[in-house]
């Protein structure tokens, strides 16, 4: 699926037009065009603040969250690169602390294409070289880089010597690229072991497990899995982590679902299996309350969008979920109550638009019994599933309304004229279509 960006400054349209036009225009892994494109650049991956590298299905964006949180916490200067982005590009690079500002993006940009127009980079290799030559020009004290896809052909995956590397929840997706099987996208993401740098994984089945072992294995990196060598329990009121250091206990998350105590706990643990960085326990608490990572259950402010359901009887709540696969729908399924209600049946309205290489059954499947009514829309810009396909696969999994929409504020007048009122809404199936929505809610990632 290929990457998708636009800007309101003219300077870094006309760079992101130059792009498209140089780039294969689709996903394309390997490490030979970004390696010969960064030689050009003078290698500035080599020359980065020490780095924490993050791979995963699920959770790798909210683990950068946390690991950030907890850093600036500690008093240090954080570059950040995560993707994609939500409503502006410039939400990938993030300097010291701030998103990157439009007139460098644009300089940026340009650099990068006219040192290496010709190599025929993707999308992501050159915002990924873009990001590495920002990062080493600018002074800080560290790095949380995302990998983008998969992980061992990566463009991410030139770094050559991470501080730390974690690997978060492992799951089915983007198989066209990273294998049908568990194992296979296991060994994938795994890929960005390096020698001797400390491996930080959750618990995985013996499928996972074995391929991820033996990827560290074939480094010498220092694998370092839950439950064998870290250990978490969440509490009511705690998360407690144990490992070489002793046992450290904080906050529950403040993001929501149950899943993110895994992910705060993933990001202490790779925190506190490197000596390079200082991180101490007050900063990893905090960061269980400050880390913010919009579109992951992200319930949305009051804005234009929202007030579409606003009514006598007050503001229907509208959550927000990028999730695209079975395993977050999962993970929406151990969240659904502090969505939707305890115990309130058919309770919820779901706005869904997915790509068309996502999974909409594994999706939808774990909260389909609490829906009321799902109305489906396009995600505009990209080849998505047909509304009324997944209008009609909602009415197979039990819920008594389906709809097609064309637009999200079309769906959500829909979701306004419902009979009876749904308890809360949940916007969910793509990162491209959160954006959409935080854009006309004027809510904008910062």
């Amino acid at each position: 699926m290929a990457d998708h960006a636009v800007s309101a400054d003219p300077c870094v349209q006309a760079q992101l037009d130059r792009l498209w036009a140089l780039s294969p225009g689709a996903d394309v892994l390997g490490l030979d065009r970004v390696t010969r494109l960064l030689a050009r650049l003078g290698d500035p991956q080599r020359r980065l603040p020490p780095v924490f590298h993050v791979a995963g299905t699920n959770g790798k964006g909210s683990t950068c969250a946390y690991l950030r949180a907890a850093l600036e916490a500690a008093g240090h200067r954080v570059h950040v690169y995560t993707s994609p982005h939500l409503v502006r590009f410039n939400e990938r690079i993030r300097l010291a602390g701030r998103l990157i500002d439009d007139a460098a993006l644009a300089l940026l940009l340009e650099e990068v294409l006219d040192a290496g127009g010709d190599v025929g980079a993707s999308f992501f290799e050159v915002t990924t070289a873009a990001a590495f030559l920002a990062f080493a020009r600018t002074p800080a004290d560290a790095c949380v880089i995302e990998v983008g896809l998969g992980g061992r052909l990566d463009a991410t995956n030139v770094l050559p010597a991470p501080v730390a590397c974690g690997i978060a929840a492992l799951g089915i997706d983007h198989q066209a690229f990273l294998g049908d099987t568990l194992a296979q996208i296991a060994a994938e993401k795994a890929g960005i072991a390096k020698p001797g740098a400390p491996l930080v994984t959750m618990s995985y089945p013996p499928e996972a497990a074995v391929p991820v072992a033996r990827a560290a294995a074939a480094v010498g990196a220092r694998l370092l899995v839950e439950g064998e060598a870290w250990h978490r329990r969440v509490t009511e009121r705690a998360v407690e982590l144990g490992d070489r250091r002793g046992t450290v206990s904080l906050p529950l998350p403040a993001l929501p679902g149950a899943h993110q105590a895994d992910n705060l706990a993933l990001a202490a643990a790779m925190l506190r299996a490197q000596d390079v960085v200082a991180v101490d326990d007050a900063a990893l608490a905090a960061a269980a309350g400050g880390a913010r990572w919009p579109a992951r259950l992200q319930r949305l402010s009051p804005g234009p969008l929202t007030a579409q359901l606003t009514g006598p009887l007050g503001a229907t709540p509208v959550w927000l979920d990028g999730g695209h696969n079975e395993s977050a729908g999962l993970a929406l399924g151990a969240a659904i109550d502090r969505v939707a209600g305890a115990g309130e049946a058919r309770s919820l309205a779901v706005v869904l638009g997915m790509l068309a290489n996502k999974d909409p059954r594994g999706l939808l499947a774990p909260i389909a019994h609490r829906v009321g009514l799902v109305v489906a829309l396009p995600v505009p810009g990209h080849a998505h599933h047909d509304p009324a396909d997944l209008a009609a696969l909602a009415r197979a999994l039990g819920v008594p309304a389906s709809a097609t929409a064309a637009s999200i504020r079309a769906a959500i007048a829909a979701v306004a004229r419902a009979e009876p009122a749904p308890r809360a809404l949940l916007v969910l199936g793509s990162l491209y279509l959160a954006g959409e929505v935080l854009s006309a809610n004027d809510e904008l990632p910062d």
